[in-house]
């Protein structure tokens, strides 16, 4: 099995021992985004420029790869306060298409760095 580690300066670079994404045949595995400014490496402020924020993120990952987010047949999606829930729905309608990728939303009680939500995924290209 040969592994491609996909990089860009569009999204955050990784806070940890990971990379932003792992391409490995047609098959990528996307690490989890929060909603980090990858120039400020700064969290953006409030629930809803944090849910575009992750989207952003994602995408520019994804672009990378050679790849779109409509490429994205699975997304998990983590909230610190489900009651957002509604509100990711919306929002993921401005970056997604139907067919809409598989999808689990989960709460947690935090995520790196406070953030209010979390999103990794799985690509196909």
């Amino acid at each position: 099995m040969t592994k491609e580690i996909i990089q860009t300066k569009n999204a955050p670079k990784a806070i940890g021992t990971y990379s932003q994404a792992v391409k490995t045949g047609n098959t990528i595995y996307l690490s989890g985004q929060i909603p980090l400014d990858p120039q400020s490496m700064q969290l953006v402020e409030g629930i809803e420029a944090q849910i575009h924020q992750v989207f952003k993120n994602l995408r520019s990952v994804v672009e990378a790869a050679g790849g779109q987010l409509s490429d994205i047949i699975k997304i998990n999606i983590y909230l610190t306060d489900l009651s957002h829930f509604a509100m990711v729905n919306t929002i993921m309608g401005e970056y997604f298409t139907q067919p809409y990728p598989a999808r689990a939303a989960v709460g947690v009680a935090s995520l790196p760095r406070n953030a209010l939500i979390e999103a990794d995924g799985v690509v196909v290209t």
